[in-house]
């Protein structure tokens, strides 16, 4: 059943417009700093085997964090030590992705940014996180 595959590569204007990316724009480099939550799809972490703070609080946590980096801390030293996900010992890197690969807030956000640029609280069912685009 290969037929229809192309059908949203269709050549009618509106849709021609929105394929007109910029060549090497279809994968994307970010650090991430994640914070989780009791309603996380998995609550536990390597910091945390149980973690039983409300989504409130991972907010709060994530703010403090937003403060600090836009006040000259490091992302990568920040994501490193507070992190709850396992690329925390690198600083928060999850190197290159494209589209598809990450859960859909988290790649619209991502692909919204600009290299270097972080993003504000990004919800996804791991917890809230921010995001730093690095390529």
């Amino acid at each position: 059943g290969s037929s229809g595959i192309n059908a949203e590569y269709g050549n009618t204007e509106t849709q021609e417009s929105s394929w007109e990316k910029p060549s090497g724009s279809s994968k994307v480099r970010a650090s991430h700093l994640l914070v989780k939550h009791r309603d996380s799809r998995r609550p536990s972490s390597w910091r945390e085997a149980n973690i039983t703070r409300s989504k409130q609080e991972a907010l709060q946590i994530l703010q403090g964090f937003i403060d600090q980096i836009n006040g000259g801390a490091s992302f990568a030293e920040l994501a490193k030590e507070n992190s709850d996900c396992s690329s925390a010992s690198r600083g928060g890197d999850l190197g290159f992705f494209g589209r598809g690969q990450m859960q859909k807030p988290f790649e619209e956000a991502t692909f919204g940014l600009q290299i270097d640029e972080m993003s504000g609280p990004v919800i996804t069912d791991s917890g809230v996180h921010i995001i730093l685009r690095t390529g």
